[in-house]
């Protein structure tokens, strides 16, 4: 028998391996809460509550995760991978990255590629 506990704990695992695997597409809360069967706003306070996070930030962290790797690791341009993560715009793009981890693409990359620049610019 489950516990009301343990079927949270699949809820919210379920609700990231749907952002993982639709990472790249736009969705909204209701679409996912009904691919899980369950009510949009249960969702969203039922994965808050065992993440921290809502569901668009968890998602917004999942895209910039996949951006970083391409900024380390391919030559793409940033608009080229910020529209290869899901992102409809280069600036919404930038936006995001920084918002959630702390820098410009362009910085990232500079600071992880090695490629030009002293490092830590102003």
């Amino acid at each position: 028998m489950k516990t009301k506990q343990s079927s949270t704990i699949d809820l919210v695992k379920a609700a990231e391996a749907y952002m993982e695997a639709h990472s790249a597409e736009k969705f909204s809360l209701n679409e996912m809460a009904g691919a899980l069967f369950v009510n949009g706003s249960y969702l969203l306070r039922t994965f808050r509550k065992h993440t921290g996070m809502t569901p668009l930030h968890y998602h917004h962290q999942l895209r910039c995760s996949k951006a970083r790797e391409m900024l380390t690791h391919t030559g793409q341009s940033i608009s080229e991978i910020g529209e290869a993560v899901g992102f409809v715009s280069s600036s919404h793009f930038s936006h995001i990255f920084r918002n959630i981890v702390g820098c410009s693409p362009s910085e990232y990359r500079r600071m992880h590629c090695g490629t030009s620049g002293e490092g830590n610019g102003p």
